[in-house]
């Protein structure tokens, strides 16, 4: 059982209140984080927690399968997983789950299950008509090539006439089929089930180990002594020895008819084809589809049939769902069967009065004026992609103006209104320069995406706003104020000469400036290093608990937003048009909506348009119409924040003009840099 956590509160507590009778809440709180990616330490066995999403998700140790166990040991403290009883096999214990086969007789199978040892003999399936000769510990022939039944497979894959039947491919294309028995089962008959398509019955539920004499042993209702033989089922033969069943399992052979067919005589162990006069059928007719003798067609990427003497004959892959790792997805590819895990791509976002989150998750602020190299192949140098910042009417703030792709002989400009550019040439989505570059806006239409055939992505809304995304392939390769994209947060910020200047981030993001002083809109020499935290204009951060409100409550659980609304409230301090704090909450959306979360409404219940500008209505009006249709509302503070809006929504100039910047007593190139605005 697998459990994920992502409210979990025991950073900080020293313990858990309780986990619920079925194991599968585990009540707590949320705990934030800022070491994104990285392991976080608690003080709880059987739980591993990470930093995601700047909240700390913790997931349960897993257990290994326990579905034909039957009776299993009582658990012992300081231990995660109930655990199977094992055997006792020639003078060694053997964990539950087991399979071995004879080092003389690779055909001669054993497994041990819940305190029962199966022996029985491998039946071989050659769908070939030359199979490969066998060699020395190998139990069945092998087939050149990958097709099953008109199927071409790549995991595991069973015939459809017989589950029990497992067909392997390895990676030089040899094909092996094989049939094993299935074990013996402690449970009685009345507790099994076997499931449609699978192979072996399972017991329905669990036990924990009940007291028998010792050397005794327990198959279905019945109490055996050490040393005698008793019939475990038709096909099973066996016998107590020191507390274990060992039992001999005939395994029934590979039949060549369809399983509506096949008889099941009373008190037989296997069932068996009908006789029945020799003939050849040519054709099969399947669905008012006639198929010759050899002819194959596709299900789907699973599975595919084939047409054997008038027989249909289906093989179907098994896909086993892997593991992934925390930075990892599960991705089916086009005209595959199986999923596999794949590493999420690297994001780095730009947003507001310039807010940096790297591809390795770190949060930093830099309001630098000029040209600069947001990311770069530094390895290979395949690709660069740069900014130039704009001060747009503020002393100390910048936004970013233009976004500049240079990819071999492509340089691709972005500019403000989502104003295109192919190598100097204007060009409006959509767009298209073969396999090598695709233009094309969003489905709200909002932004501009521009994507590569290397599986660059860049995002931009005309604005402020910047997402790039790179694959996987590229980790350790980068460079600039993206960072180095190596899954480690805490080294993001090397400057160009190597140095790690995690504690200056004016001197890092500087570092990276291109194009020299013509490249800026102030002197460098003028640059303010950081934003004093004495702002007059805090009144203006009641619009950045927006993001608090319910508007983001379905992304709040699983994206922490505090981030966000610092950003929020440094942009505010000093912003143009007071509409700054739009910024924040539009890249607050935009990551909720890569994890999955759709925020339908936001822009609406915020005012938050693409290229707003003062406007009289309030971000909050559709939600003070709810709550007049909804007097339950829980945004109960909404008519306060109403009235602080009006108070500012307003176009004043007088006003604006009076509300003036502190000057900040930083001098940038003092030898004490301020520290970042996030770590």
């Amino acid at each position: 059982m697998s459990l994920q956590l992502v409210f979990f509160g025991v950073i900080l507590v020293s313990s858990v209140r309780q986990i619920a009778a079925a194991e599968s809440v585990l009540s707590g709180f949320r705990e934030a984080c800022t070491n994104e990616g990285e392991e976080v330490k608690i003080n709880m066995a059987c739980f591993r927690c990470i930093c995601k999403n700047n909240f700390v998700e913790c997931e349960q140790e897993s257990c290994p399968a326990v579905d034909d166990c039957y009776f299993y040991n009582k658990k012992i403290p300081g231990r995660c997983c109930d655990k199977c009883i094992g055997c006792l096999h020639e003078g060694r214990m053997i964990d539950s789950g087991t399979e071995w086969t004879d080092p003389d007789d690779p055909c001669d199978h054993y497994k041990c299950v819940s305190g029962v040892v199966t022996r029985s003999r491998i039946k071989c399936h050659t769908p070939c008509s030359s199979p490969l000769p066998l060699k020395h510990g190998q139990c069945c022939p092998i087939c050149l090539g990958c097709q099953l039944n008109g199927q071409q497979v790549t995991d595991e894959a069973t015939l459809s006439e017989d589950p029990c039947v497992k067909c392997t491919c390895d990676g030089r294309r040899k094909l092996t089929c094989m049939k094993k028995s299935c074990p013996v089962l402690q449970c009685p008959a009345s507790k099994q089930i076997r499931l449609p398509g699978e192979c072996c019955a399972r017991c329905k539920e669990r036990r924990e180990e009940v007291k028998i004499p010792q050397r005794h042993c327990i198959i279905g209702k019945g109490v055996h002594v050490h040393g005698k033989t008793y019939q475990a089922d038709q096909c099973a033969t066996c016998e107590c020895r020191n507390g274990t069943s060992f039992c001999e399992k005939n395994t029934c052979p590979v039949l060549e008819c369809a399983v509506a067919d096949q008889i099941q005589e009373p008190g037989e162990c296997c069932p068996a084809c009908p006789m029945q006069a020799e003939f050849f059928r040519t054709t099969c007719t399947v669905g008012g589809q006639v198929y010759q003798n050899g002819d194959t067609w596709s299900l789907s990427a699973c599975a595919s049939c084939e047409c054997k003497a008038g027989e249909v004959r289906c093989a179907k892959i098994q896909c086993t769902k892997p593991k992934c790792k925390p930075n990892e997805t599960l991705v089916t590819a086009k005209d595959e069967c199986c999923p596999k895990c794949v590493e999420i791509p690297g994001v780095c976002t730009v947003f507001g009065d310039p807010h940096y989150k790297t591809f390795d998750g770190n949060f930093y602020s830099f309001q630098g004026s000029c040209k600069y190299q947001l990311v770069s192949d530094c390895k290979e140098h395949t690709f660069s992609i740069r900014v130039t910042n704009d001060a747009r009417l503020t002393k100390s703030s910048s936004w970013t103006k233009t976004v500049t792709l240079k990819l071999g002989n492509l340089k691709v400009n972005l500019g403000q209104k989502m104003r295109v550019k192919v190598n100097g040439t204007k060009v409006d989505p959509p767009y298209k320069l073969g396999s090598v570059l695709d233009v094309y806006k969003s489905d709200e239409g909002t932004e501009v995406i521009v994507s590569t055939e290397q599986g660059i992505k860049l995002t931009w809304d005309g604005n402020n706003f910047i997402q790039v995304e790179v694959p996987a392939s590229y980790k350790n390769k980068l460079c600039g104020l993206c960072g180095n994209y190596n899954s480690v947060f805490r080294d993001d910020l090397f400057s160009r000469t190597g140095v790690n200047m995690t504690n200056n981030v004016w001197k890092f993001a500087q570092s990276w400036a291109v194009g020299g002083e013509k490249a800026c809109t102030r002197p460098r020499k003028k640059e303010l290093a950081a934003k004093n935290s004495q702002c007059k204009t805090k009144k203006f951060f009641t619009f950045c608990k927006i993001l608090k409100t319910d508007i983001f409550g379905d992304c709040n659980s699983q994206l922490n937003p505090e981030n966000y609304f610092e950003s929020c409230k440094f942009d505010m301090c000093e912003c143009p048009h007071k509409q700054c704090y739009c910024d924040s909450l539009a890249a607050y959306a935009h990551e909720c909506k890569r994890q999955g979360i759709q925020l339908k409404n936001w822009r609406r219940d915020t005012n938050c348009y693409p290229n707003a500008t003062n406007s009289l209505i309030s971000p909050y009006h559709h939600l003070l119409m709810q709550q007049q249709q909804q007097p339950t509302t829980s945004l109960e503070k909404v008519k306060h924040l109403q009235q602080q809006n009006n108070a500012i929504s307003r176009p004043n100039q007088r006003h604006r003009k009076k509300t003036r910047r502190p000057k900040l007593a930083i001098d940038p190139t003092s030898r004490r840099a301020p520290p970042p605005l996030f770590s």
